[in-house]
């Protein structure tokens, strides 16, 4: 009894076994060896990245004091980006919800759909915002339209991938009470499905257009509208005065659209 109690107490104990914690080992030298690789192959120019807090330093100086003269254009310019983050996410709820009806697994009308749907999806997400913007503004010209156009098939896939999932998880015997009594597929749309996915589809409205205001920021640097036109033509001329007037204008619209959303959240949730 006293070996007994003398050899448990002698042991260790230990969360992984000797197998995983050498399985541990080999991945995290894996990981390693993969970092360094990673490292060697980006061509970074070394003496840039010493000198980089001499930079910055000389950039904030210059920056600073941040010059308000130009406060009633910044001010227009912010405006038109919140029409733009407005206005695209608007306009995505009606290409959005249809695309997360047919790419919902229990909705949607056979597996051709299901995989247009999902295929739609994934090609809105997989593109970046300045990406459509360079595309659409090679096709409309500049302006808003093109930024509009950009943040509205950027937030397609955003808004479609999260309702999809919504439908997925709703309560399936309201659906199958109604199709028992021989309603019409709307009618189970509008009267099962909706009520069930409204607090979800709000909220992520809100969402979205919290996260297009701050893509609409930049969609000005390819010349899709917006403050980032001002931002880019500041920059260009070195007005490094105003570009600091700028960004603080972005970071105070961007803080107000998050206590916006936030507030609105609170009332939907």
């Amino acid at each position: 009894m006293v070996d007994h109690a003398a050899k448990l107490s002698d042991h260790v104990w230990s969360r992984y076994d000797r197998k995983e914690q050498w399985t541990r080992y080999a991945v995290y030298l894996a990981t390693l060896i993969a970092i360094v690789w990673a490292v060697r192959d980006i061509d970074i120019f070394w003496p840039w990245v010493w000198d980089a807090p001499n930079q910055i330093q000389s950039l904030g100086a210059r920056m600073w004091p941040p010059r308000f003269d130009t406060w009633n254009a910044i001010f227009h310019a912010m405006l038109e980006t919140v029409h733009i983050a407005t206005l695209s996410t608007m306009l995505t709820i009606f290409i959005a919800l249809p695309v997360s009806y047919i790419a919902a697994q229990n909705t949607t009308p056979n597996k051709a759909t299901l995989w247009l749907g999902r295929f739609i999806l994934v090609s809105s997400r997989s593109v970046n915002t300045i990406i459509w913007a360079l595309l659409f503004v090679a096709i409309f010209g500049p302006g808003v339209l093109a930024g509009i156009l950009a943040v509205m098939f950027r937030s397609v896939g955003f808004i479609g991938k999260l309702m999809g999932e919504a439908i997925e998880e709703i309560d399936r015997r309201p659906v199958e009470a109604m199709e028992a009594t021989g309603a019409s597929k709307m009618k189970v749309v509008l009267y099962a499905i909706v009520p069930q996915v409204m607090p979800a589809f709000f909220a992520i409205i809100i969402l979205r257009w919290d996260i297009n205001i701050r893509e609409s920021t930049v969609l000005g640097l390819v010349g899709a509208g917006g403050i980032g036109v001002l931002l880019q033509g500041s920059i260009d001329l070195f007005a490094w005065q105003t570009v600091a007037t700028i960004l603080l204008a972005i970071v105070a619209l961007v803080i107000l659209g998050e206590a916006v959303t936030s507030a609105l959240r609170k009332k939907v949730i």
